[in-house]
């Protein structure tokens, strides 16, 4: 038997999607397998993965269909998108990026290549001048960047006289929109001789910019679940994307060049994107963060392990409720109790077996993205944020203990681009409160704001003292009960969980 896709496919490609991971199989693809089966239309996607060939070589083997197993812990159903219509490898054929960029047949270009797929420094928010990759896309040639390709694809759209585009990021960055296109215009900026002119007037007709907020778990795969969802199709899929029941998509309704009928199946389109965005990127990913570090260093390998100890659980509620909920503005018709409660039931889903170490990698570029402005808030009010000095208390025990304290399995399987830099650092620290002060302070990991708090830098190295000569329970009990943001008035741990 071979896969077979839920309804007809797209003979036709509108969408250059750039990032062929798990996220955007079981995401984008999705709403756009219902928006085409609701309204039609040539919305098809060409995939383009960044550097691995695996997803790739899969799909072609398996005429561009996998399955996406959504899993909860009583069911595990299968559907099968089936509106890919090609896939490559970029960093194999950066030239064909560029020339996908230009086709007028492709109306959006979607984004999910993490954080640290945009070339810009968290220092200054710009594009970063300095990378070699991008001088290298600037001096010419096939550009091996994302904001190069965007820019050089938009260039010789440009110089076509092509049709409208749209470029919509569904990364977890502040403004995603407004951020990617202005990375892409500091890129035309930067060529030489005014090379960039007519591209950045055609940016201004032409080409939109649109925020988006997505949210969905998807962990990674394993071979027992491609020998699960293989047995149950009858046919063998290389690439099932496992996936909780949860989704959501919230997209700002400006397309320069039409779009598919995502809302048919269920995204959001409205004006308020960045409340969206505060309320998943806070109370979702910067809660996640602690269960993810918190967990790996009580020696647990998944999230809903690690959600299931008591005072995980309670420290998840305090950060979430006292010191990240105080942040943000509810969207327009979310109701913020459902949202918390249903995050529990997320992250307590124990079929989907999340890992705490997939949870907790790449903490240097994401942490930085949830906890500044939620902790300098709680500072300006007066108020020590615990639960958020935690947080960075236990990424740093897990990315760079100090010398004689070892994290654990869990702890040691996350990656960071900053964990070599960070490691030489915590090596010649004296204790926790020096490590805190070299990392926050000098080396301003979370920004310039939190480096001049010093308050909070002396927090966070008293909790990675505790965690490194007492355990991390006692690091928890100590941040929980010094946290004032508990009182009789919230819903206990355990009765936010399933």
């Amino acid at each position: 038997m071979t896969i077979i896709a839920d309804h007809p496919r797209p003979e036709r490609a509108g969408i250059l999607h750039l990032g062929l991971g798990s996220f955007h199989r079981a995401h984008q693809a999705v709403y756009t397998a219902t928006a085409l089966q609701s309204a039609g239309g040539d919305w098809g996607i060409v995939g383009v993965a960044s550097r691995s060939r695996t997803v790739v070589d899969a799909m072609h083997a398996q005429d561009l269909l996998y399955s996406v197993a959504t899993i909860s812990p009583d069911s595990i159903s299968l559907s099968v998108p089936g509106v890919h219509t090609d896939a490559f490898v970029g960093a194999e054929q950066p030239e064909r990026v560029v020339a996908q960029i230009a086709d007028p047949g492709i109306r959006i270009v979607t984004l999910t290549v993490t954080e640290n797929g945009y070339s810009y420094s968290a220092a200054t928010q710009h594009l970063d001048l300095d990378d070699a990759t991008v001088r290298a896309d600037l001096g010419g040639g096939a550009p091996r960047s994302t904001i190069g390709q965007l820019a050089r694809g938009l260039q010789a759209r440009a110089a076509a006289g092509a049709a409208p585009l749209s470029v919509l990021s569904c990364d977890n960055l502040s403004a995603n929109g407004a951020h990617t296109e202005k990375l892409v215009r500091e890129f035309l900026q930067a060529l030489p001789h005014g090379e960039g002119t007519d591209t950045l007037a055609y940016l201004d007709q032409s080409v939109a910019f649109p925020s988006s907020m997505v949210d969905r778990i998807v962990p990674a795969t394993t071979p027992e679940l491609r020998d699960r969802v293989s047995a149950l199709i009858g046919s063998r899929d290389e690439i099932p994307v496992p996936a909780e029941p949860f989704t959501m998509w919230a997209i700002e309704d400006r397309f320069a060049g039409g779009r598919p009928a995502w809302e048919a199946g269920g995204a959001v389109f409205t004006s308020e994107v960045g409340r969206y965005e505060q309320m998943k990127v806070r109370l979702l990913n910067g809660t996640h963060s602690l269960i993810a570090y918190l967990g790996a260093l009580r020696g647990v390998g998944t999230i809903p392990e690690a959600i299931g100890l008591g005072d995980i659980a309670q420290a998840a509620l305090s950060v979430l409720r006292g010191e990240y909920e105080p942040s943000i503005e509810v969207p327009s018709g979310v109701d913020i109790r459902e949202y918390e409660t249903q995050l529990f039931e997320r992250w307590g889903n124990s079929a989907l077996g999340h890992r705490t170490s997939q949870v907790g990698t790449d903490g240097s570029v994401k942490l930085r993205q949830r906890i500044p402005e939620p902790a300098l808030q709680a500072l300006g009010r007066g108020e020590m944020p615990h639960l958020i000095a935690l947080t960075v208390a236990g990424y740093l025990s897990c990315i760079a203990p100090l010398p004689g304290f070892d994290p654990g399995v869990h702890a040691t399987a996350m990656t960071d681009a900053a964990r070599e830099r960070l490691a030489a650092l915590a090596a010649t620290a004296r204790d926790g409160r020096a490590l805190a002060a070299r990392v926050i302070t000098e080396l301003q990991l979370f920004g310039d704001g939190l480096a001049a708090q010093d308050g909070f830098v002396e927090r966070v190295g008293e909790l990675i003292d505790t965690i490194r000569r007492q355990g991390v329970a006692a690091a928890i009990a100590d941040a929980v009960a010094a946290s004032d943001t508990i009182t009789s008035s919230f819903t206990s741990a355990e009765e936010m969980q399933p």
